[in-house]
């Protein structure tokens, strides 16, 4: 276990880095999902680095100010309600021994919070009106949305894997060595 101060630096460092990372999405609106995202990789290296209940501060600290500082609140929300605590959980999830159960809490985990960000997007927000108007397309498109999200996450889940490999071979090394 690092001192207190190793801690505390390397949270601030990977919350600045995180919180860098939402305001790009402010500014590149292209890359609103891909940010946060990376911002959630940075995450995984705070549960590694020093545990698991410190890397949950810096999520909640970056999700905080995410959503009160930074331009865009969608991705801030993406963050918060998506790819921002998933790395963390996933050391508690990879855990279990069986491999096809261990997939299907990982889906069940992802679509819950999936379609809780999609109900506070469209009801908090106020988009209901907009899923009216789409009509047929509206009631279908949930569906082929979440499909597509799914399928995202399974993408997300792999490159999680390869850069925690990565880290684990690759930085951490060159950083203990350092310290």
């Amino acid at each position: 276990m690092r001192d207190i101060s190793y801690r505390v630096a390397l949270g601030g460092i990977v919350s600045a880095l995180c919180l860098s990372a939402m305001f790009f999405a402010g500014i590149m609106p292209a890359l609103y999902l891909l940010l946060p995202m990376i911002a959630g990789v940075l995450m995984m290296i705070i549960a590694v680095e020093v545990s698991t209940g410190w890397a949950v501060l810096t999520y909640i600290s970056v999700g905080l100010l995410s959503m009160f500082i930074t331009f865009d609140k969608e991705s801030a929300l993406v963050f918060i309600m998506l790819f921002g605590h998933y790395p963390i959980m996933r050391f508690y999830i990879n855990r279990v021994k069986m491999r096809f159960l261990r997939n299907i809490i990982k889906f069940v985990v992802f679509n819950v919070c999936a379609v809780a960000y999609f109900y506070v997007t469209v009801y908090i927000f106020g988009l209901d009106e907009m899923l009216d108007e789409l009509g047929e397309i509206g009631k279908y498109g949930g569906y082929i949305m979440l499909a597509l999200c799914n399928f995202i996450f399974v993408l997300y889940d792999i490159n999680l894997d390869f850069c925690y490999k990565i880290y684990k071979i690759r930085l951490m090394p060159k950083i203990r060595r350092k310290l």
